[in-house]
């Protein structure tokens, strides 16, 4: 029996990785930490909160001594990390909240894990979700591989791409045994609507401005969240220790198509008259910093691990707007308090 911790489990990629782990592996049991900040929500794992092989555990992984009574008590013996801070906005106004959770943080489990294991690292393993941004920014051809090197542009990018080192120093200096996966955009239910997706289905259905940045040129590859989830499962039953592994969509898209893809299929949705909803595109200033462009080659892991998404973009899209038109009461009760007024600061 493993017994899996599951940082920021509570969260957006999170949740659905703690779900399909504690369907997967039901003689295993799955812990899931989470500090429950802003983005971090219970309501979505409320299907399974009462499964035999599923705990939740409060915490911070910027508690050193928590952490250490933790993996004691509970016998850890594998690790997913996905809790992290993760919006580009929020570091640009508080950089050091991103050092202390994903630097110190990371440097906090990794440390606990190598002294609970007492260097015996047989059935153990740390598995370190990452981001594409770490890779800086693409022009308009090319893509990230897994040894692109470092080019990390805002203070969300430069945290992630510290506490990928430190996994892989870990590795290096005490054989710790480790994986790291690198994925691009994510999309799906459970999305906090301070990112782009999620954001625009919210101020779509109340008629709110759409902000844009800049002309919305910039590209992203998006990912279904459930196929990272999978693409997760998958490296951490059959990944090789010490690789790291890109994870993509193969699905690039300017901001400013994906906006208008998301503006027709909500009108269609909503029973509204096509075009109404690309009225309320508001553009904005750039953002500091804003990465032109991030493609991910993803072929490693397809070919080593057999893995490859199971949906279209549109199909995924559709799929996540029925989610969020379905979950009115959820979306109303994420966006108020403290991310309203974040909202009206930051837009």
């Amino acid at each position: 029996m493993r017994n899996i911790l599951i940082t920021g489990g509570a969260g957006f990629i999170g949740s659905h990785v703690v779900r399909l782990f504690v369907n997967t592996f039901p003689s295993d049991k799955i812990y899931n930490l989470d500090a429950l900040t802003y983005a971090g929500n219970l309501e979505n794992l409320k299907d399974i909160e009462d499964a035999a092989n599923y705990e939740f555990v409060h915490a911070d992984i910027q508690d050193l001594e928590k952490l250490t009574a933790i993996f004691s008590d509970k016998k850890i013996t594998h690790v997913v990390h996905l809790a992290a801070e993760s919006h580009v906005d929020r570091s640009i106004t508080d950089p050091l909240a991103f050092v202390k959770t994903n630097v110190l943080g990371t440097a906090n489990l990794l440390q606990v894990a190598k002294e609970a294991w007492k260097n015996d690292f047989s059935n153990t393993l740390f598995y370190h979700v990452s981001t594409d941004e770490v890779y800086g920014s693409l022009g308009n051809t090319g893509f990230f591989y897994e040894g692109t090197a470092y080019d990390p542009r805002s203070p969300y990018s430069a945290s992630k791409a510290s506490s990928d080192h430190f996994v892989r120093a870990y590795y290096h200096t005490y054989n710790l045994p480790v994986v790291i996966s690198n994925c691009s955009n994510n999309y799906g239910p459970n999305h906090f609507p301070e990112k782009l997706i999620p954001l625009m289905i919210n101020n779509i259905i109340h008629n709110k401005p759409l902000p844009v940045y800049g002309e919305g040129l910039n590209v992203r590859d998006w990912l279904f969240v459930l196929d990272h989830a999978r693409a997760i499962e998958r490296i951490f039953s059959k990944g090789t220790i010490g690789q790291t592994y890109n994870i993509g969509g193969h699905n690039e898209w300017t901001n400013i198509d994906l906006v208008h893809v998301l503006c027709d299929t909500m009108d269609e949705k909503l029973g509204r008259t096509k075009g109404d909803s690309r009225k309320l595109i508001s553009y904005v200033k750039d953002r500091a910093g804003h990465d032109l462009r991030y493609a991910i080659d993803a072929t490693k892991l397809q070919n080593e691990l057999g893995w490859e998404p199971s949906l279209q973009f549109e199909e995924g899209l559709s799929k996540t707007i029925d989610w969020y038109l379905s979950n009115t009461d959820w979306l109303e009760n994420v966006t108020s308090g403290d991310y309203r007024k974040y909202y009206e600061q930051m837009y």
